[in-house]
């Protein structure tokens, strides 16, 4: 079944969900976030066929999320690294991360805990309005139209 192009859509989560949406980007986004950078090893440690994986690493490559940089001349070999696009998707794999917690980690409790080196803590993603820091809840926002619309 063909998926939709959302990209143009006059909506942000549509136009995100165009990118993030497919599993394997997200998966592909989690593992640049934990050090992964060769094929190879995106392969072993995701599971993902060989063409499928090209596929998605050329289209986040294609998409700004990822670069493509040679580590190696003879035979010409690259690894994908995050740019500053692939490194903001993080906040989303965080609160991703947080609402499994929360709702999919069954009786034996979350099987991955977030370390923020720069206070020393174990934590979570707590998504809050940018203009009063309260925690969002769904029931106290709206949406409107704006001036990009």
């Amino acid at each position: 079944m063909r998926r939709t192009d959302t990209s143009a859509w006059p909506c942000n989560i549509a136009r995100s969900a165009h990118v993030l949406g497919d599993h394997w980007n997200i998966l592909l986004i989690r593992q640049a976030c934990l050090g992964v950078r060769r094929y190879d090893d995106f392969q072993r440690t995701l599971g993902i066929g060989r063409n499928m994986l090209a596929i998605r690493l050329n289209g986040l490559v294609d998409e700004g999320i990822l670069e493509r940089v040679q580590y190696q001349t003879h035979p010409a070999r690259d690894e994908y690294r995050l740019t500053g696009k692939g490194r903001d998707a993080y906040t989303v794999l965080a609160a991703m991360d947080a609402w499994g917690r929360r709702w999919l980690a069954g009786a034996g409790g979350t099987p991955v805990l977030l370390h923020h080196r720069t206070c020393g803590n174990d934590m979570h993603a707590v998504v809050v309005c940018s203009e009063c820091a309260e925690p969002l809840d769904v029931r106290q926002v709206t949406a409107r139209p704006a001036p990009g619309f």
